[in-house]
């Protein structure tokens, strides 16, 4: 095994200008992650100047098998964590030969709106708090959890230490570093209410670049979990009963919030949210019903609700942004499972673009 380690750990830059370029996308399902790699004459900083490369579609289920063919192209470089040097890890979107994006490409159709003028003008940052379980990869069952059984109640997990409390901090701490590698902007990470699992935050980043930083960030984590011998899960409502579930609550701001009297643009804001809660709702991601109950933290799915320093509303204002009359808020319905292509430009559509 050793010597296995070596070779995985060779570096290439003393013998030779190639990289490796680990080409990543998403799968049919919407949150199943794919990548390849390949070999490219040196490194690179523009994702426009990579080459587009394609895939068998017929077997992520996004073409038939009679015209299978699906184009990546290139969108966001990132430092390769795993190998290292000068490799790269390249997220793309998917497309048909003839050039149009294909139904499930939704990073496409945020970049039109993160493209619009108006958006552009307004700088929108984001701050996504992706919360995810682990879980035994023989057991499907919570890491830390005795098999078939239960821990003891939520109450001591939550930022908890100890070996009774904390499962898989070596998994979390590594893939805090690797995002760092990587040149994803994460902001910090915790251990959840639930035992098993856990949060990394993502920002704050502008426009497209969250969703392309958040999405990375899940490939990473899911490649560290797969080294571990563990199994990650988006699912917003992991276990079922007095539990709590795990969300992608999403941090906002455009530059008129953010400036002196932002407040009450951050109440139009929220007041345009309220009027399209239903359409929100539809796109915050699959399962969630399972997780805005009212309980453990969460808003009734049904019903929109907003207050300051309320985790039980639809929307939080922080403390501090109503002391200072400015700053963010906190959109807690999105589920853990979402697309941040999907959240952060709908988002940024109500609250810029759409007019009531």
């Amino acid at each position: 095994m050793s010597l296995l380690n070596d070779l995985v750990n060779l570096n290439l830059c003393d013998v030779t200008e190639k990289v490796i370029a680990e080409y990543i996308w998403i799968g049919g399902s919407g949150m199943d992650m794919r990548s390849k790699a390949r070999t490219l004459p040196g490194p690179e900083s523009d994702p426009s100047k990579l080459p587009k490369w394609n895939y068998d579609g017929s077997s992520t289920e996004q073409a038939t098998g009679d015209n299978s063919e699906v184009i990546i192209y290139p969108q966001a470089i990132f430092r390769d964590p795993f190998r290292r040097g000068r490799n790269m890890l390249v997220m793309c979107d998917a497309y048909t030969p003839t050039g149009d994006p294909i139904p499930t490409n939704k990073r496409f159709i945020a970049d039109k709106i993160f493209s619009h003028p108006d958006v552009v003008a307004e700088e929108p940052w984001y701050g996504i708090e992706q919360e995810y379980t682990l879980f035994q990869k023989d057991t499907k069952w919570p890491l830390g959890w005795p098999v078939g059984g239960f821990p003891a109640p939520q109450g001591p997990y939550y930022c908890g230490v100890g070996s009774d409390k904390a499962f898989g901090r070596d998994i979390v701490d590594a893939h805090y570093k690797a995002c760092l590698f990587a040149g994803i902007n994460i902001s910090g990470i915790n251990g959840e209410v639930m035992p098993g699992q856990w949060e990394f935050q993502v920002g704050p980043v502008t426009g497209i670049s969250s969703g392309d930083q958040v999405w990375m960030a899940r490939y990473i984590l899911e490649r560290i979990t797969e080294i571990a011998g563990a199994v990650l899960s988006f699912d917003p409502k992991p276990v079922l009963g007095d539990w709590n579930g795990a969300g992608a609550h999403t941090n906002y701001s455009t530059k008129l919030m953010r400036n002196d009297g932002g407040i009450e643009v951050i109440n139009e804001a929220i007041e345009k949210l309220s009027k399209r809660h239903k359409e929100h709702i539809a796109a915050y991601g699959k399962g969630n019903e399972r997780r805005l109950t009212g309980l453990h933290e969460t808003a009734d799915i049904n019903t929109f609700s907003w207050g300051v320093a309320n985790r039980g509303a639809s929307v939080r204002v922080g403390r501090d942004t109503e002391k200072e009359g400015k700053g963010y808020f906190e959109d807690r319905r999105p589920s853990s499972n979402m697309d941040p292509y999907v959240v952060t430009s709908m988002i940024a559509e109500t609250t810029i673009l759409w007019k009531p």
